[in-house]
């Protein structure tokens, strides 16, 4: 007899512990290296991030260690490491300026974490929804110009600080104010960014297996900098020490639509990027993630971020990258490295205060650089002038207006461009065929049958979408199809049918109706049927709907033959 507690929530609950446990300790040797590693190449990288967002390097530390600890075995990416990333960091630092100018440093700081709530709220719903395939689905040309845009922004925002500099601001007031403080640069901040983004850039990838370049960056030339006078370049002061403080969110009735924007905001690009670094993972590890359960994972692991005043942040593709080449394949690789993180933190925070910021404006120089889309730079303008004109004007919005217009714009043009492109196509591939043409693609029985029927009747052939962007094609199509008694329309290669289409189908059948002209609608899709249907096509005695192309033309002989 089956026992009533075989398949209660408890004990299914510990069947899928097991089946997790089992799981994770399968590889725990590789990922226990895996997240090592990563964490060695994640410190510097926090550190940096936390600067540049103005929230200081603790933020980025704190960001790093509980959104990876969460979103590793929360998400549905196995080997995916989350941290702060350079696109989040750049929209974080926005956010946090706006509100630290509205409502001052203590209040500002709280209300920027709101906003990092409720965009990981945010995208808990969006996993939630099953938006995860759909996110991805942004036009190539739009994703790369966006993300080229936010490596021109790290770039350009990490110029004062290589400059020696006190520059804060948009990217416009940055670059408007640099030439009048052309007498203030340092010439020792700019040596010694300059050093640290040589390492970076130029140290040989074997070592990075033993050393990864950051780190040997971070500590090479912060060593060397305290041969230098104490007051010859800013450092970067001492991280606080301890246990982090909760942040408590704060909301302001009157700016809730300023928040609303900068979560949808952040959780879109968190979303995206996530994803895209999802892809890159199944590249490499030949698995397939979960791009639902990865939203809700990283959405999660944001909110508890917030709370402990840690950056929002995404999967990231190198340190993902990192910890798959070290050995790592699931979520306890992403939980070491946040452990690793947790322990320099806790014990070597003080040591902190010796880094100078020019050496991480060197390392964000180097990220900025490699997140910009060279290869896709060089290749589109071979490709396609559009895509080319598309990636370049979301770009320049992304730098100079702000990320949601950029996005907005570019996917409404793509969806634009497409649409035209679907029309052309339909041109193209439409068909209206009758008794004098050339039949060779017809049957030899619809040869006859269509060249006995004469100059009275035709068989419009479609193929590929019928969308509203093509409607008004088909309209005029339709519409000049009345000089015969009988229309075949050919919707056997129609792949959709949109509602406008359907609708244009309509009035041509309508107007047959009143005129005293047939329309056989050859359409064996059943769901194209029932749509027609449903758009009451049939109470027109004058259209018919056939299941085949044969079936509409045999009408044709009948139709003569009475």
């Amino acid at each position: 007899m089956r026992s009533p507690f075989r398949d209660s929530p408890p004990l299914r609950l510990w069947r899928s512990s097991q089946r997790w446990r089992s799981s994770v300790l399968s590889n725990w040797r590789g990922d226990l290296a895996g997240g090592i590693t990563t964490a060695v190449v994640a410190l510097p990288l926090a550190m940096a991030f936390g600067v540049t967002s103005g929230a200081g390097a603790i933020a980025g530390l704190w960001g790093a260690i509980v959104l990876g600890f969460l979103a590793a075995p929360l998400g549905g990416t196995p080997a995916q490491v989350s941290g702060p990333t350079g696109p989040m960091t750049v929209i974080m630092a926005g956010i946090i300026t706006t509100m630290v100018a509205r409502y001052g440093p203590a209040s500002g700081l709280a209300m920027a974490f709101t906003v990092a709530l409720v965009a990981g709220l945010l995208q808990v719903v969006f996993g939630l929804l099953r938006l995860g395939q759909y996110i991805v689905q942004i036009p190539y040309s739009v994703i790369s110009g966006f993300m080229s845009g936010i490596g021109v922004i790290v770039v350009l925002l990490q110029l004062p600080v290589l400059l020696g500099l006190e520059l804060r601001g948009s990217i416009p007031q940055i670059l408007a104010a640099l030439p009048q403080q052309v007498g203030s640069i340092n010439p020792v901040a700019l040596l010694v960014g300059a050093s640290s983004f040589a390492v970076v850039r130029w140290t040989p990838k074997r070592w990075s297996h033993w050393l990864p370049a950051p780190l040997l960056a971070l500590i090479l030339i912060s060593i060397l900098s305290l041969l230098l006078p104490q007051d010859a370049v800013t450092r970067l002061g001492a991280i606080p020490q301890g246990w982090p403080h909760l942040q408590w969110p704060q909301l302001r009735l009157d700016d809730l639509r300023l928040i609303g924007g900068y979560a949808i905001t952040l959780a879109v690009l968190g979303s995206i990027d996530s994803l895209l670094t999802s892809l890159v993972a199944d590249n490499i590890t030949r698995t397939q993630h979960h791009s639902n359960r990865e939203l809700i994972g990283q959405g999660i692991g944001n909110m508890a971020a917030a709370l402990v005043g840690g950056l929002p942040g995404a999967g990231a593709t190198m340190r993902t990258v990192t910890n798959v080449q070290a050995g790592g394949r699931t979520p306890l690789s992403g939980m070491v490295h946040a452990a690793a993180l947790l322990m320099v933190t806790l014990g070597a925070g003080p040591l902190a205060s010796l880094v100078p910021l020019a050496v991480l404006g060197g390392i964000l120089l180097h990220v900025g650089l490699e997140i910009i889309d060279w290869p896709f730079l060089h290749r589109a303008p071979k490709v396609s002038w559009k895509a080319t004109g598309l990636m370049w004007l979301v770009l320049l919005l992304t730098v100079f207006w702000d990320l949601v217009t950029a996005v907005v714009i570019g996917v409404s043009i793509a969806n634009i461009i497409t649409i035209k492109d679907q029309a052309d196509a339909l041109q193209q591939a439409t068909q209206r065929l009758a008794g004098g043409d050339d039949l060779s693609t017809l049957s030899p029985q619809e040869q006859q049958l269509l060249e006995q029927a004469g100059s009275s009747a035709a068989l419009l052939r479609l193929e590929g979408p019928l969308s509203f962007g093509a409607s008004r094609y088909l309209t005029q199509l339709l519409s000049d199809s009345t000089a015969y008694s009988c229309l075949v329309l050919d919707l056997s290669a129609v792949s959709h049918l949109g509602v406008t289409a359907s609708l244009a189908i309509d009035a041509l059948c309508r107007d047959a109706a009143k005129q005293g002209r047939r329309v056989l609608i050859a359409v064996p899709q059943a769901r194209f049927r029932d749509r027609l249907n449903r758009f009451g096509v049939s109470r027109y005695g004058s259209a018919q709907l056939l299941p085949s192309r044969a079936a509409a033309i045999a009408q044709l002989d009948a139709a003569r033959v009475t």
